[in-house]
This record gives C-alpha cells, structure tokens and sequence, in this order.
C-alpha cells in the first residue's frame, strides 16, 4: 500500500480505437452518448437487399461522422459502441475515438473537462467541448488506461492504489471512499464534534443523568441506550487492540469530573484531551448515527409493547 500514489488528472479505463493517435495534446473532446447510431442489425431475405441495407447503413454512418467532424474536434469520447468503419473514419481524420465509456466514466469526464454530453450533432454551436492539455495511454501495472492531463477543472485528481491482492485494494478502495464522503459532507454541513469516543461518553452521561430521575421501566430503556453509546470507545479501544475495559472505564470516570474534551488516544493507549489533539469527527455523520440508532431502538420497543398487548 505504500506505493500508492496521488496523480493529477483523470484516469479513464478504456481503449483507444485503432490506428486513432494514442497521444493528443490540446485536445478538444466530443462527448457523446448517442442510441443505435453506429451500426444496427437488421433481418433481410435476399443478398441484393443486404447489399442495399449495408450501403444505405454506410451513408448513414457516413453523414452522422461529417456532422461529428463539423465540431472540430480531436478526440471522441462515445457512451455507445462505435463499429469498425466509423472507427476507421475517425482514425483517418486524425481523431481519437474511444468507445463504451459507461455513464459513470462519461459523467466524470464531462465534469472535469468542462463540456457536456451530447446526443446530437447538427447544432456545433450549442455544444460545450470539452478541454484539456494532454490525452495519452499510459499503463499501470498490467492494465493499460487513458490519462487525461491538464483539465479544466484543476482539482480533479487520480487516486493510484497498489496492494498485494485484491482484498486489500478492495478494503482501501472502501475506506478511501468512505474518507471522501465524510469530507463532502463536512464541507456541506462544517460543524464538527470531539472525536475519540468523546461525544458518545458526553451524550452517554446525559441519558444517565435522565434515566436516574425517570420512574418505572422507561429507566431500564434510557440506562440500556446509554450503555449502547459507550459501546462505540469500547469499540475504537478493541479495534486499536487495547484493553478496552481499562480505557472505557477511565474515560468514563474523567467525563462524571467534569472532563468534557476527554477521549480516547489511540496512539498512545491512554485518555487525552482530543480538543488538544485536534480529533473531530462529521457532525452531520454523528447525527445520522444517533438517529438511526433511536429510531432503531423505537421501533423495538413499539414490537414488544405490540406482543405484550
């Protein structure tokens, strides 16, 4: 994993057509998702309507790519299949043609080139192209890949990651994504909580603060939620493989004297000031949690009030 790498520029897994130019520099990018447009199949009775079929097909292909031309483009970046012969057509007109670039892969590159998908082509003028400074084949491990260099949208980046086998790229892929989502969110909704089990031990303490003035069985409940919330330092200490009896029962005699930044430093084995540590976490995330947690535990108790009526 330590050879993985962050590299500017997006990366499209996918080929380029033949004998299309394998390097494009200032490239103006067509980017396209057009339905039954290269190539059909269709069912005939005799060989002479075949021969007209094909021709008639030809023309059509062959109209369609003059109008494709028109745009003044370099490259050609289709949602679609595209068939051999406007394939040729491209290659012999200097353009790059790259088939099969599914909705996510024709999503993504709009966006970071700066142009829209189009379905037709009659109109050059209403079409926004898209831009970049290098279109090149480049090739990571075995797998051989587009790299698009210098888009218009400068933030845009390639994330490389390398492992040993395919369980492990799978594990980082998912928390890679997992980090990406906490940080979109965060920049949507900016507050933050105290990390380290120190939100849950804060919120664990008000339920217990509450559970001691309710009467009857409703206090076996809110004492049940408050030890649920201590579950997660319980959790971060068992992970980290510490002993998470020790650590839990600490941070939570540092929180009842009134220690309210208290939480668990997980390199070092030991309860810490997380404030000091700068140890947040997503509040947005954190509330998610909490909710689906109450709601979880509401409904349980509405099926057992259900089977004891």
């Amino acid at each position: 994993m330590r050879d993985s790498y962050l590299d500017e520029g997006f990366i499209l897994d996918k080929k380029i057509g033949v004998n299309c130019p394998k390097r494009v520099e200032n490239a103006k990018i067509q980017i396209a998702n057009t339905h039954k447009v290269f190539g059909a199949r269709v069912r005939v009775d005799s060989t002479g309507k075949l021969a007209e079929l094909e021709r008639a097909e030809r023309d059509k292909m062959k109209e369609k790519m003059e109008k494709i031309k028109s745009h003044e483009i370099n490259c050609f970046v289709n949602r679609q299949l595209i068939y051999n012969w406007p394939e040729q057509l491209f290659a012999d007109a200097g353009i790059t043609s790259i088939e099969h670039a599914d909705f996510e892969g024709v999503g993504r590159l709009a966006l970071v080139t700066g142009g829209e998908v189009a379905s037709t082509f009659d109109h050059p003028e209403l079409v926004q192209l898209g831009h970049c400074d290098l279109i090149e084949k480049v090739i990571i491990g075995n797998d051989k890949l587009i790299k698009f260099s210098g888009v218009v949208a400068c933030e845009a980046c390639t994330v490389g990651l390398r492992g040993a086998t395919k369980q492990i790229l799978d594990e980082a892929e998912r928390s890679l994504h997992d980090a990406l989502s906490v940080l979109s969110q965060t920049v949507k909704e900016p507050r933050t909580t105290l990390g380290g089990g120190c939100a849950e031990m804060l919120m664990s303490k008000a339920v217990d603060d509450v559970a001691t003035k309710i009467a009857g069985k409703q206090a076996i409940a809110a004492e049940s939620f408050a030890k649920a919330l201590r579950q997660m330092p319980t959790i971060l200490a068992d992970n980290a493989g510490f002993d998470s009896s020790d650590l839990v029962a600490r941070l939570r005699a540092a929180h009842y004297k009134g220690d309210k930044t208290a939480g668990l430093d997980m390199a070092l084995d030991e309860v810490a000031n997380v404030k000091d540590l700068g140890i947040t976490e997503s509040f947005k995330l954190k509330k998610q949690v909490l909710l689906s947690a109450s709601e979880a535990e509401e409904m349980i108790l509405r099926a057992t009030t259900q089977r004891q009526g």
